[in-house]
């Protein structure tokens, strides 16, 4: 009788846990989705003209990288703010390939900057 408890207790556990990491899925999402449209308006209004310049300047450095690749990683990374996890998934390649053409192309930036 007891071992019959412990297990439906168990597994009132383990779908408790389901429904939480899904709450806090889905609030992540929200957030990210939130803030993406706060950077939109924020980018439209007349009065953020530095940011914008910044924008456009950030712009300009990944269209200096000469790989089309490391272009891909460093804006879904810096500009979409997405997870190079996510990022690995959606381009067919491995995160620690995703991090290696981070670092070379953040490499590439910083001598370009440089000089």
């Amino acid at each position: 009788m007891k071992d019959k408890n412990v297990s439906v207790i168990e597994q009132y556990q383990k779908e408790l846990k389901r429904i939480a990491w899904r709450l806090q899925y889905y609030a992540r999402v929200r957030r990210r989705r939130e803030t993406a449209l706060n950077d939109y308006m924020y980018l439209t209004t007349p009065v953020h003209d530095h940011y914008r310049e910044s924008h456009i300047y950030v712009m300009d450095l990944i269209d200096k990288i000469p790989f089309e690749t490391g272009k891909q990683i460093i804006f879904k990374i810096y500009i979409q703010e997405k997870p190079e996890t996510q990022i690995a998934k959606e381009m067919n390649i491995s995160q620690q390939a995703v991090s290696k053409w981070k670092r070379k192309c953040l490499k590439y930036l910083y001598q370009k900057m440089n000089l």
